[in-house]
């Protein structure tokens, strides 16, 4: 009996000692996954792990890159950090003007000129002061999501403060005892809609091991806007374009990495939808939340997270594959710019629910009649108001000449469901999107990023430090014309 419960034991020891080294050494796991792998993958397999070094890990704390967003500055007064943070009326590019026509200019609200707000960067133990000036034609408050501080700092109108009267200032001051990703954001859901949000990064006293040498921040929102309107509409339930840090795919500005790097990147949503942030070429662990720094042996690998609503999610991977790797969102819908639900096959002719109207009653639009009237709803999705009963093809059908061998375009106009490849649909815009962290990409890269997506790219040696010199020069090379778009049978 004692000898079958000793072994017992000595084998739960040895499962228990299996799964503890498994937890706590995530990276050496998917190293010998990796290596093992490569021993039995065929000679013509795709590239195998390439032996690269990581590079000397950064001393200290990596300061946060927040793509098309300023970093909020500070003063020291009395050993407190000071920061002024205004809301006001804001003026955002989602895209420049180009081949698929004038400049996406949109009208929301932000913080200090800025949507998303500029981020807020402090260190855990720090005692803050922000000077919080309201702008904006209404009253406002600002909430601070996921920090633990004073009901009187929470900003909850009425609960916890009055609100802020258009023109007044508030104070507010607390001591951060926590680090991990947060943002700030105001507490009026509609504002919320209307781009009022800004990251509040924590970093802890000690830096996170592993070290990074790269760390990024991104914040995902989504719009409903109407042909020729420039301001939101927050009522709505559908949304046409879904941006990065402010800017629509092909705008959004590439992560730059170096070959070899360790990368964190920050993911905050706050809108109406979740989103799976997928990258390519690269498997990452999860390593926060907005709860803060996850346990490392809690970490668990992948290449798609969903970021839920009101969450944050960070993510590490070491960035060992040379490529132009792409980050995006993977609903559908997601990836193209003024969208609505109007691409797809319509199915049951001339019988059942009703999909062509128009993208007026698809938002929220209605100017007379009620929401269950034979023509504002209930239907099966939303179109250009070109047909008032379902087709068996795309409404997209008719917006595009291009020609494939063997198919006119009448004989193609009768295949069900065409057409569906958006890049018929894409015009070019390298040049009118080209910054100097788009220097040596691919002509016709922007054909392929759009809606919720921006690029990884992650350079040799060489190329990096070619890039990083143009991009501290503000130098951009002008892409070539790219190679016509055409289908193939």
């Amino acid at each position: 009996m004692n000898n079958s419960r000793r072994n017992f034991l000595r084998r739960s020891a040895l499962i228990g000692s299996g799964v503890l080294a498994g937890k706590t050494a995530a990276s050496a796991q998917h190293e010998h996954h990796t290596q093992t792998q490569k021993k039995e993958t065929p000679a013509a397999a795709p590239q195998a792990k390439p032996k690269t070094d990581r590079p000397p890990a950064p001393s200290g704390i990596v300061p946060v890159i927040t793509p098309d967003v300023p970093r909020l500055p500070w003063t020291m007064e009395g050993g407190v950090k000071v920061f002024h943070l205004t809301a006001e009326v804001v003026k955002r590019e989602f895209l420049p003007s180009g081949p698929m026509g004038p400049a996406r200019m949109v009208d929301v609200w932000g913080y200090n000129g800025q949507m998303p707000g500029p981020t807020i960067e402090v260190n855990e133990g720090d005692r803050v002061r922000i000077m919080f000036h309201n702008n904006l034609p209404e009253p406002s408050t600002v909430h601070w999501h996921g920090l633990e501080i004073p009901i009187e700092m929470d900003g909850i109108p009425f609960i916890g403060q009055p609100l802020v009267e258009p023109g007044g200032m508030f104070i507010y001051e607390f001591t951060l005892h926590q680090n991990g990703t947060f943002f700030y954001h105001s507490h009026s859901a509609m504002q919320e809609m209307m781009g009022m949000i800004g990251f509040f990064i924590i970093h802890p006293k000690k830096p996170y091991e592993p070290r990074v040498h790269k760390d990024y921040g991104l914040i995902l929102q989504e719009w409903a806007l109407l042909p020729n309107n420039t301001v939101p509409n927050t009522l709505s339930m559908e949304f046409n374009w879904l941006t990065i840090n402010g800017k629509a795919g092909p705008a959004s500005t590439p992560l730059i990495v170096k070959q070899g790097e360790r990368v964190r990147i920050r993911l905050v949503n706050l809108g109406m939808d979740h989103h799976p942030i997928h990258i390519h070429g690269h498997q990452f662990y999860v390593t926060g939340t907005e709860g803060g720094r996850i346990p490392e042996s809690g970490w668990y690998p992948g290449n798609t997270v969903l970021v839920g609503v009101a969450q944050a999610r960070d993510i590490e991977f070491d960035a060992i594959y040379i490529g132009d790797w792409m980050l995006h969102c993977h609903l559908p819908h997601h990836m193209m710019n003024q969208m609505v639900s109007m691409v797809g096959p319509m199915a049951h002719v001339g019988h059942g629910l009703q999909t062509g109207k128009g993208m007026e009653e698809g938002m929220g639009m209605i100017r007379q009649g009620h929401a269950l009237s034979d023509d504002l709803g209930p239907g099966l999705g939303r179109g250009m108001g070109m047909a008032s009963r379902e087709r068996q093809v795309s409404n997209a059908v008719g917006q595009h000449q291009h020609q494939a061998s063997g198919l006119d375009q009448e004989a193609k106009k009768k295949v069900p469901g065409y057409p569906q490849d958006d890049h018929m649909m894409t015009m070019f815009m390298d040049k009118e999107v080209a910054k100097p962290e788009t220097n040596g990409l691919a002509p016709g890269w922007s054909a392929s990023v759009m809606g919720m997506m921006t690029l990884i790219r992650v350079l040799p040696p060489d190329k990096y430090e070619k890039l990083m010199a143009d991009i501290k020069a503000g130098r951009t090379v002008v892409p070539q014309a790219p190679t016509e778009h055409k289908h193939k049978d």
